[in-house]
């Protein structure tokens, strides 16, 4: 195992009605190069200064990796009320790809400590799952690179469909879009309560 290796694992879109979840990990032995470029919560960023940030915390990581997940495996997870077992399975795959001694993670579940032991049982790995985990630089940084993931993916979904919005339920463009039918059925996670309510 690679000496004195801190990693990160966060999500991106786990709440929109459109298009995939991203789900990074970084790895780093240089969390102070992490914490001086400015790294944050993603939300707390405009995408131009996320896209700024990407190509730092590449060049500050020893390891970064993503994983995408489609609307359609999104909506299979939603209908079992497996959605959290989505993203811890997403994340033991990411921690099987970055190497380090130890993994600080953004916990879905309300309550942490559950999340980190399941993971860390599942992995054989050390895991610290935390609420607000973006406090720690390896897990902001990996905030930033799914963000960065998900939104060029949604940009590509744009150009080819025209604009339908933030992707998020509570946005009207995005309400009209889905009842207009401007998208693909495979972009839409068909399980979210907004289409019936269209």
């Amino acid at each position: 195992m690679a000496d004195g290796l801190v990693a990160g694992i966060d999500e991106a879109g786990r709440g929109p009605v459109v298009g995939p979840l991203v789900v990074a990990v970084v790895a780093s032995s240089r969390q102070e190069a992490l914490r001086a470029l400015g790294v944050r919560d993603s939300k707390l960023l405009t995408p131009r200064r996320r896209e700024a940030l990407y190509g730092g915390i590449l060049a500050a990581a020893d390891c970064v990796q993503y994983i995408v997940i489609e609307p359609a495996t999104i909506d299979e997870y939603v209908a079992g009320h497996r959605l959290n077992a989505l993203e811890a399975e997403a994340m033991a795959k990411l921690i099987s790809l970055c190497d380090a001694d130890v993994y600080y993670v953004d916990s879905p579940d309300p309550k942490p400590e559950r999340f980190g032991r399941a993971l860390a049982e599942a992995t054989g790995r050390r895991v610290i799952a935390m609420n607000r985990g973006e406090a720690v630089p390896v897990v902001a940084a990996a905030s930033i690179v799914a963000k960065v993931v998900r939104d060029r993916l949604i940009a590509a979904l744009r150009d080819a469909y025209g604009d339908f919005g933030s992707g998020y339920p509570s946005d009207p463009k995005t309400r009209a879009a889905l009842k207009s039918g401007l998208l693909p059925p495979e972009c839409v996670r068909r399980s979210w309560s907004t289409l019936s309510s269209l």
